[in-house]
């Protein structure tokens, strides 16, 4: 019974310390420009709020958040993201401001960062 145990045991932790079948793949290099908007957002609900009051902040925010946008992109200041392929086939976008990564290598999705497969 203790000789049960202990396989039962050892079995568990290896299939727990066992990495993913297949990783997760780039397909595409993309513009990320949420910080931008972030603050377009922001300056705009201040500014509309201080206008025109609660339905001023609404609209301010909408039209701080597509100025923010385009004000990134003219300032050539976008971040970069990635279309990442999931090993279930599922394509989303992940941001990557600080690491760069080529297309096809193969990523794993931790959180909403991207971390190389080494070798």
């Amino acid at each position: 019974m203790k000789f049960l145990t202990v396989l039962t045991v050892a079995t568990g932790f290896s299939l727990f310390s066992a990495g993913p079948l297949q990783a997760e793949e780039i397909l595409a290099q993309t513009g990320d420009t949420t910080a931008g908007a972030a603050f377009g957002a922001g300056t705009g609900v201040l500014i509309g709020g201080a206008t025109g009051g609660p339905l001023g902040a609404m609209i301010g925010a909408g039209i701080g958040l597509l100025g923010g946008r385009e004000v990134q992109k003219a300032g050539g200041l976008e971040e970069r993201a990635y279309v990442v392929r999931s090993n279930t086939g599922e394509e989303q976008v992940v941001r990557s401001p600080r690491e760069e990564f080529a297309i096809g290598q193969q990523v794993n999705v931790k959180g909403q960062r991207l971390h190389a497969i080494t070798p």
